[in-house]
């Protein structure tokens, strides 16, 4: 009988490429874990310290496990605060702004992705720059003009801010999905006798869903956890979001981590869910816009 021969050893070079390539992915990985423990473990603590008992909280060696624990924080939350009315506020003036952003970012995005526009680019640069502008830089200048107007201390006025907030953001995802979108569907509408504004609303949008959903959320958790401008814009339990509600849990002598805990975990778990759920289409809405095709 033939002898088979023996396999061959593995070259050096495809060895070493082998351990470079594992070792790259080792890398890559651990790197990604790091990232996603830096980011998830300020509201893994929130929550540990939601549950905690007040002594626990002030003693001189912390407890990383709440054991053993409590709901007590949660129940003074809605008791001992006017919490559900701070929720009723930002859900007012958070939707509001968001739907507002959305019209107003559609119409501005449909101009300048698919008109003939003079100077976009000028125009695209000028909203760039307002959303890298500092908030503490716009406060006093809007402030004035809200009290000008009478609108401070009121939906409206804190609204209205909260639409230039997130314009520029939600017109930049808008942007590039409407760049993306073939031309032909306008002349296609405009033969059949479309104006702008239907062209827009019965073409452009539906094919643009994806994308508006990304901006919409996008916007919503920015004027959702937006701090600074409810703080100076608004100066009554009737008006006052969330976050400004809960910075107001303190007293002079005393600051109740465990109600401040509980409160943070109730306002962030709806949006931790609702981005869960819809990560895809946010996602998608993102990147969809990247390759035109």
């Amino acid at each position: 009988m033939t002898a088979i021969p023996a396999p061959l050893p593995a070259a050096p070079a495809a060895i070493r490429a082998r351990r470079r390539a594992l070792t790259r992915r080792v890398l890559f990985r651990t790197a990604v874990g790091a990232v996603v423990l830096w980011s998830v473990a300020p509201f893994l603590w929130q929550l540990s310290t939601s549950f905690q008992r007040d002594r626990d909280l002030s003693s001189v060696t912390p407890h990383w496990l709440p054991v053993p624990g409590t709901l007590e924080h949660y129940r003074a939350v809605f008791t001992d605060y006017e919490f559900g009315k701070y929720m009723i506020n930002s859900v007012i003036v958070t939707v509001t702004a968001t739907a507002i952003g959305l019209l107003l970012a559609a119409l501005a995005t449909y101009a300048l992705a698919r008109l003939p526009v003079p100077g976009k680019g000028v125009v695209l640069a000028v909203v760039l720059g307002l959303s890298m502008f500092p908030q503490i830089s716009i406060v006093v200048p809007l402030y004035l003009v809200l009290n000008t107007l009478g609108l401070l201390d009121t939906y409206t006025g804190l609204s209205s801010s909260y639409v230039g907030l997130a314009l520029p953001l939600m017109i930049f995802v808008l942007y590039a999905h409407f760049r993306s979108l073939p031309t032909q569907l306008d002349e296609a509408a405009a033969i059949d006798g479309a104006g702008l504004l239907r062209t827009l609303r019965s073409v452009i949008l539906p094919l643009a869903l994806p994308g508006i959903a990304a901006a919409g959320m996008l916007g919503f958790i920015t004027n959702w956890n937006e701090f600074m401008l409810a703080l100076a814009f608004t100066s009554s339990p009737e008006h006052q979001t969330v976050p400004v509600g809960i910075a107001g849990f303190q007293s002079q002598y005393f600051v109740p981590w465990g109600d401040m805990a509980a409160a943070s975990v109730v306002v962030t778990v709806p949006l931790v869910l609702i981005v869960m759920l819809f990560q895809r289409r946010i996602v998608a809405g993102i990147t969809s816009g990247a390759v035109k095709e």
